[in-house]
């Protein structure tokens, strides 16, 4: 392997494996198992658009925990930076950050993650995010551009989305939220598209098909 290769973890295959250094004491993959986590990578420390990231999750905590869902925080720079960090968002912008951040100076974590991005940076995280399920497998990446922050609305729209299609064995259609239809898996067999109109759902076609839980 190459110093320029970037590895990146796969859908619906185990998270990568880490142990790292936090603002709450050593942290591990392991020590999720049985909860969702998110993990995100953000650029840098005292950063104008991170701090908005950073409010925009710490706001939003409750809600990722009524899910059942962590959050983790992650950059390039030391424990004592992100304690710093943290204390000013609290003392500037009256916002608790509750969550760990995984101080990465070494990049280990990043790396195995596909964080780091030799197109935008070989010494910063990009804008990374992370959904890992409680069995510790990946079930969903999404990445941003330096310039550009994040929505933590639509993270926890995902996450509901994720476990409504986990526990009901459905898909969801574009911008779904909680309460809308959803989408009924399309038959696989003739025989099964052909009498896919008398099953009760709201029919459009064979292959399209909704319902209200």
């Amino acid at each position: 392997m190459t110093e320029s290769t970037v590895t990146f973890p796969q859908l619906n295959q185990p998270a990568p494996d880490f142990t790292a250094k936090t603002t709450h004491g050593m942290k591990s993959l392991a020590d999720y198992k049985g909860k969702w986590l998110v993990l995100f990578s953000h650029p840098a420390d005292f950063t104008p658009v991170c701090t908005t990231e950073f409010i925009g999750f710490a706001t939003r905590a409750e809600k990722f925990a009524a899910l059942n869902c962590e959050l983790l925080g992650l950059s390039i720079d030391s424990v004592h930076s992100h304690i710093a960090w943290a204390r000013s968002i609290e003392q500037n912008f009256g916002i608790t950050i509750p969550f760990p951040i995984i101080a990465d100076l070494s990049m280990a974590v990043a790396k195995s993650y596909g964080m780091i991005q030799p197109g935008a940076s070989d010494t910063a995280a990009v804008r990374a995010t992370f959904f890992i399920d409680p069995n510790g497998i990946m079930r969903a990446m999404v990445y941003y551009p330096m310039s550009n922050g994040r929505s933590i609305d639509e993270f926890v729209r995902m996450l509901e989305a994720m476990q409504t299609s986990d526990a009901n064995k459905i898909a969801t259609p574009e911008n779904w939220h909680v309460g809308e239809p959803v989408i009924v898996p399309p038959p696989a067999t003739m025989a099964d598209a052909a009498v896919r109109k008398d099953q009760g759902h709201n029919y459009v076609d064979w292959y399209y098909c909704t319902k209200t839980l």
